[in-house]
């Protein structure tokens, strides 16, 4: 008899493990970026590429943790449930970026291509990050069920 995998026990389900890859191979995308967004942002642009850098980098971690990050958290809900999440963070991440171009639009405190620079590997970076975890990730096409003593399934 197997036992099924459960959270609250330490145990992972597949699904769970190629989220959490993926949230942490995003999260060392994430940090490589900033400090290298930084170091360069500020060599090439000085004052304004250091903020370029850093409000490229902010965008960036909305838009490319906020979807794993509600996958992971309703990963044993409902798929009705899990679609309602995940819309509902694509939705918000869209607002917030709308609503961040259009502030920093008349702004001039900041490069703009070390802004777009750092957003545009982040968000290329992590979308390819996401799909090594998944195309790699062990994830069963069928979870194996408990059997009854009739050679049933138990769960129903």
């Amino acid at each position: 008899m197997t036992q099924q995998p459960d959270a609250r026990r330490g145990n992972p389900t597949p699904a769970e493990a190629v989220f959490r890859r993926a949230l942490r191979d995003v999260a060392i995308l994430l940090a490589v970026l900033l400090v290298l967004g930084l170091v360069v942002g500020g060599l090439v642009a000085g004052l304004p590429g250091v903020w370029g850098a850093l409000i490229g980098w902010g965008l960036a971690v909305v838009f490319s943790t906020t979807t794993i990050v509600a996958m992971l958290r309703t990963v044993r809900s409902s798929p009705a449930a899990m679609a309602a999440l995940v819309m509902g963070t694509w939705l918000a991440k869209v607002l917030v970026v709308i609503v961040v171009l259009a502030v920093l639009r008349p702004l001039d405190f900041y490069s703009r291509p070390v802004f777009g620079a750092v957003l545009a590997i982040a968000v290329i970076g992590s979308a390819l990050l996401d799909y090594r975890a998944v195309t790699t990730g062990r994830v069963p096409y069928v979870e194996p069920g408990e059997r009854d003593a009739s050679g049933g399934s138990a769960r129903t």
